[in-house]
């Protein structure tokens, strides 16, 4: 705690620069690390990272409703990776290109890819939400909130599928949608 409070203003003076966009953290970082004695301010650093690693461990620890918050968080992240893992099975997940353009278009494809099964599910989610709500279900907005549309059950990866545009296309509404499935009875 002495030497956080002994360099406080230089902390401060550190995060302004970042911040404000004077300076880069990895230019502060390389000069930090290239002085050949320990440098003070970067000590003072490390101890405020420290200190703050210690609130966040004893918040977390202390607090049920942030550890499940987090666990929420953490859960849909994994929901994405594990969407993006599936479109990717071609390669078994890897991106095995030699050169930089051709990772990046990859890299780029499985991005467009993904925001396109979101996007889609996100979108029928809602037709579904205000339909169960025009019948008179009650959905609750807050359990809405951990809903992630990150899931991939609803495509199709393997084999060939053939699709009479013109049948595909008279089933939709007025608004360009497809009919929502009916709900099965053994499912709630």
């Amino acid at each position: 705690m002495r030497l956080i409070e002994e360099n406080w203003d230089d902390l401060l003076r550190l995060a302004a620069s970042i911040k404000f966009g004077h300076a880069t953290a990895s230019l502060i970082v390389g000069k930090l690390s290239a002085s050949s004695r320990q440098n003070t301010l970067a000590a003072a650093l490390k101890e405020y990272g420290a200190l703050r690693r210690t609130v966040y461990a004893a918040r977390y620890l202390a607090d049920e409703t942030y550890r499940r918050k987090i666990a929420r968080q953490l859960n849909k992240g994994e929901s994405l990776h594990s969407l993006r893992r599936s479109l990717l099975y071609a390669h078994e997940g890897a991106i095995r290109h030699r050169h930089l353009a051709a990772q990046t278009e990859q890299a780029w494809c499985l991005t467009l890819l993904t925001n396109a099964v979101v996007t889609w599910t996100t979108e029928y989610y809602g037709l579904a939400i205000a339909q169960m709500r025009a019948e008179g279900r009650a959905v609750d907005d807050e359990l809405l909130a951990h809903v992630s549309p990150a899931h991939s059950e609803n495509v199709n990866f393997f084999g060939t599928i053939n699709v009479e545009v013109d049948t595909e296309l008279a089933k939709l509404d007025p608004a360009g949608y497809r009919p929502l499935r009916a709900r099965r009875p053994d499912r709630v």
